[in-house]
């Protein structure tokens, strides 16, 4: 049998095979952010498909933290049953999940949380949104330890198999391990230890608040790749390392940030027709310059995190390493695995196209090769449509209401 179909561990966590579900957000969360049928149908696909762990795409710890419309939310108890109802349906069909848990930050807009967002330090004004977020209090960073912390608690409770926290793609927990975003010169910032200090109180708070038996996995860069120095593949070394002595139990690696050409978080084609449909007008020239600029210059890379895992390995200790990153090839993930460079294969856009993908590779399909990285999928998103594929374009706009009509996800 394939390495690919073998058992697996993060932690005391036992998964049925090496394949794990990507966290995208999927767009599909009620207007509260709680959990409804659409989100429901849309993981049970994934779960039927033979998934081994079904990573959900990112929910807020917090209101303040509120990235999109539809996202789904884990800041207050009312989730809960919700969630328990998504960690069933994943369960009734053989798979493991994992709520990924979040906090946009500074990359969010003022019409969703009620306010000017915050970060660690209040500079620099984003590319996108052209905000400059409020840099947040002693009090408020504290605050937002002890929204993850509960978070997490109601992860566990409703039947999450392990705390999945997402401390890459821009979002706070990576503005602050990062130089780039993070210029504090208080106990939350000023030197890697300060800066890493807001991911190890949230670590060591839930280790304190749930069963020790619950493993820990973290999203966290390798590369943020902003203008200036951020995180980089050193700084992602000694992070690796201190997570290790924190008890973490798995890592996957991830390159961008969202704010500052995002195309970097997933690489093929640019959708430039979709990504400037979703600018408003005056925004829509310079938009369409830029996108096409970026024309050719992100293609598809398999594998192309292979590289900063190989970096970070030795100093990742015990935990287990989830590869992401343009993976398709059935026989380059089994040599990945065998070659002991990772111990989990990561799919998202593939597993949008394909709910049962991981069905058919095992059936003997040698390759993911029905997704062509088209990247509509995420100017979909962009344009307020749930995650699906888009490969033959996003629908028309309603005449009426001048919003995207929403559609579910292929099977």
């Amino acid at each position: 049998m394939s390495l690919l179909f073998t058992p697996g561990n993060i932690g005391s966590l036992e998964i049925k095979n090496r394949f794990v579900r990507a966290p995208v957000y999927e767009g599909l969360a009620e207007a509260d952010g709680a959990v409804g049928p659409d989100m429901l149908a849309f993981h049970e696909r994934l779960a039927r498909g033979g998934v081994g762990l079904i990573c959900t795409g990112y929910m807020f710890a917090s209101p303040l933290g509120r990235a999109q419309k539809r996202q789904a939310g884990i800041h207050c108890d009312a989730m809960v049953p919700g969630l328990k109802k998504l960690a069933d349906t994943t369960h009734d069909h053989g798979a493991k999940i994992a709520f990924e848990i979040s906090h946009a930050g500074r990359q969010t807009e003022k019409h969703l949380i009620g306010q000017n967002p915050v970060g660690p330090s209040r500079i620099r004004r984003d590319p996108s949104y052209f905000i400059k977020p409020d840099e947040m209090t002693d009090a408020m960073v504290r605050n937002a330890v002890d929204d993850f912390v509960a978070a997490a608690g109601r992860a566990v409770e409703a039947g999450s198999d392990l705390i999945y926290l997402h401390a890459g793609g821009g979002d706070l927990l990576n503005q602050f391990l990062s130089p780039f975003f993070n210029v504090r010169k208080d106990r939350w910032g000023g030197s890697d230890e300060n800066r890493f200090r807001i991911l190890e109180e949230i670590i060591t708070g839930i280790k304190a608040k749930v069963s020790k038996n619950v493993p820990i996995l973290v999203k966290m860069n390798s590369r943020d790749l902003t203008p200036s120095q951020g995180i980089t593949l050193e700084l992602a070394r000694t992070y690796t390392a201190w997570l290790n002595d924190l008890g973490v139990d798995g890592l996957e690696l991830t390159t961008g940030i969202k704010f500052y050409d995002h195309m970097n978080c997933w690489r093929g084609a640019v959708p430039v027709k979709e990504i400037v449909r979703a600018l408003p007008a005056w925004k829509k020239p310079v938009g369409w310059l830029l996108m096409k600029q970026l024309e050719g210059t992100r293609d598809l890379i398999e594998g192309w995190s292979l590289e900063d895992i190989k970096a970070v390995k030795g100093c990742a200790g015990d935990m287990a390493l989830v590869i992401v990153g343009g993976m398709r090839q059935k026989a380059h993930m089994e040599t990945v695995l065998a070659e002991g460079h990772a111990d989990f294969i990561a799919l998202a856009r593939p597993l949008i196209r394909q709910p049962a993908l991981i069905n058919r590779l095992m059936e003997g399909k040698t390759e993911a090769s029905s997704c062509i990285s088209c990247n509509r999928c995420i100017g979909a998103v962009m344009n307020q449509l749930p995650a699906a594929c888009y490969r033959n374009g996003l629908p028309k706009r309603s005449a009426a209401t001048d919003t995207p009509a929403i559609t579910s996800p292929p099977d």
